[in-house]
């Protein structure tokens, strides 16, 4: 979601603007479902919510300064949709998703979740402080 999010900005084209948003708005249901069900065991199974909370303190260690990751709340409180003080989704730069999806905070073009590399123009990673 934070990928299309923050390239959004960068798609001229309307039609693959369309297609873009269209699945924004998919994967934005899907995380809602997915947060909704962790959110629910996680109160039965602490484990579930200490995982969620390392995966996303992790992402948002990765991909630089500011609050692009927000967890699943706590047994009170459900975040079940991550926004920003506006309401928006979380948006992140290419940047950004290449430090997440390498799992590295350097400038690499290949790693973590994607140990081979992408193909494509924007392929390496950027360091972030």
């Amino acid at each position: 979601m934070t990928a299309y999010r923050g390239s959004a900005r960068l798609i001229t084209n309307k039609t693959f603007l369309e297609a873009s948003a269209g699945i924004l708005a998919t994967e934005c249901y899907h995380d809602g479902v997915i947060r909704s069900e962790l959110w629910r065991r996680g109160l039965t199974v602490p484990s579930i919510y200490t995982r969620v909370t390392q995966i996303s303190n992790a992402r948002d260690d990765l991909d630089g300064s500011g609050e692009n990751d927000q967890d699943i709340g706590d047994a009170t409180t459900a975040n079940l949709v991550p926004t920003n003080l506006g309401g928006l989704v979380l948006g992140r730069n290419a940047a950004q998703v290449l430090n997440v999806v390498y799992q590295n905070k350097g400038a690499v073009s290949s790693g973590g979740f994607s140990p081979a590399g992408l193909n494509g123009t924007i392929k390496t990673s950027q360091p972030n402080s």
